[in-house]
């Protein structure tokens, strides 16, 4: 089997492609955590992640290692929840907002949707640069709605 016949058989598949083009090790656990990250439909906590890990016999050293790089390449994004706590989401690597339902914990990734635009305008007033920005919005996703 290939290599990337190898990358699309499991769930991980994008972020390990990802970690491949970026020359980093294909380590077996590193696949694992992936995979896991992969598997989740929402928003989900490092604690979440090793919890999941230590059932498949990886170390949290392993998990925490794993989301620092998957952070670092834009595969994975850290969000901060309205309770104060912080969690992380898998997302393209394309800049994006998140939209987080305060129920489930799904979220979507939301589109510039004109923000780029306030951004300028809110610097041409103020005269402050502009050189980065992120968004979280926060409610009920339509199936917690019913």
């Amino acid at each position: 089997m290939t290599r990337a016949a190898t990358t699309a058989t499991h769930a991980g598949g994008h972020l390990v492609a990802a970690l491949d083009r970026a020359g980093h090790r294909l380590t077996g656990p590193r696949r694992s955590v992936a995979d896991l990250v992969a598997a989740r439909d929402g928003h989900f906590t490092a604690a979440d992640l090793v919890e999941d890990a230590r059932r498949q016999g990886i170390g949290r050293a392993t998990v925490f290692r794993s989301i620092d790089l998957f952070t670092s390449l834009g595969l994975v994004e850290r969000v901060d929840l309205p309770g104060g706590e912080h969690a992380y989401v898998a997302c393209e690597t394309a800049h994006h907002h998140h939209a987080i339902c305060t129920s489930c914990g799904r979220s979507f990734d939301v589109d510039d949707a004109g923000l780029s635009e306030v951004l300028g305008t809110i610097g041409h007033r103020s005269g402050f640069r502009v050189t980065a920005h992120r968004l979280e919005i926060f409610g009920l996703c339509a199936a917690c709605q019913r």
